[in-house]
């Protein structure tokens, strides 16, 4: 007698644990929010609508559906079971819960997704498996997607294309502070290898990067670097300083 396996969505999976989901598919998605149906009816036909006017997703299909190029990835924020502390890093951060029936585990991990062209977002999901942890964070990685201001800020370099960020930013996470700088072509991303990640994703080629506190802790770290990535869209900027730093993407263009 033959057992026939049930296929998940996340059934296809790499050595290094990152899972390939199958393509989004546009006519079985059926939105519950009102944003969610004004994007199926091709009333919103780009992200831009949504986030410049500060509009809420709460339906990870409508980034799915008008970003079709999204990648995801998972980042190693967890640590395997080793001697005295040696052990490698890991996509799965595990805990145990000690209780009188025995042991209870469950594993977070942290998932980043972007389309390497300004629009990236990171996820925490939570979970007593993997597979519900890892779904958990790809969710709230596409709900919290962002766009993000590209150019070249550096003094050294001066090309006006977007490779870079146009100006020095900061985010803080807890304990954790992290600080982005503009770079010159050539030098790529010199920074935490974690965030090289999100800034791979979010389209930045070279960048300068730097990080305090307690970064041990590579949550903080991420935390701290998403947020600074945030103030690009925040910070504002003249239009003769659009054209000279070749400056794209964000709110204030």
């Amino acid at each position: 007698m033959v057992v026939k396996k049930k296929k998940d969505r996340f059934h296809d999976q790499s050595e290094s644990g990152i899972s390939k989901e199958k393509g989004f598919d546009r006519e079985a998605w059926k939105p519950k929010t009102e944003l969610g149906k004004r994007v199926k009816s091709g009333e919103i036909a780009t992200i831009d609508e949504i986030l410049d006017r500060g509009l809420q997703i709460l339906e990870p299909g409508i980034v799915d559906m008008l970003l079709p190029n999204l990648k995801v990835d998972l980042l190693e924020v967890g640590q395997s079971k080793g001697k005295f502390g040696g052990g490698k890093r890991s996509i799965w951060r595990q805990t145990q819960k000690k209780s009188k029936e025995g042991n209870k585990a469950s594993f977070a991990t942290i998932a980043v997704c972007g389309d390497g062209n300004g629009y990236v977002g990171i996820g925490f999901g939570k979970a007593k498996e993997t597979v519900p942890a890892r779904e958990k964070a790809t969710r709230k990685a596409k709900l919290n997607i962002i766009k993000i201001k590209r150019g070249c800020g550096s003094w050294e370099c001066g090309c006006g294309q977007p490779h870079s960020i146009p100006f020095t930013v900061s985010g803080k996470s807890s304990s954790a502070e992290f600080t982005l700088m503009p770079a010159p072509k050539g030098v790529k991303l010199c920074t935490e290898k974690e965030c090289q990640k999100i800034l791979r994703f979010a389209g930045i080629k070279d960048l300068y990067g730097k990080a305090r506190g307690q970064t041990r802790t590579k949550l903080n770290v991420v935390y701290a670097c998403f947020a600074a990535l945030k103030q690009l869209s925040k910070m504002k900027v003249k239009p003769t300083h659009v054209k000279t730093l070749g400056i794209v993407g964000g709110r204030n263009e």
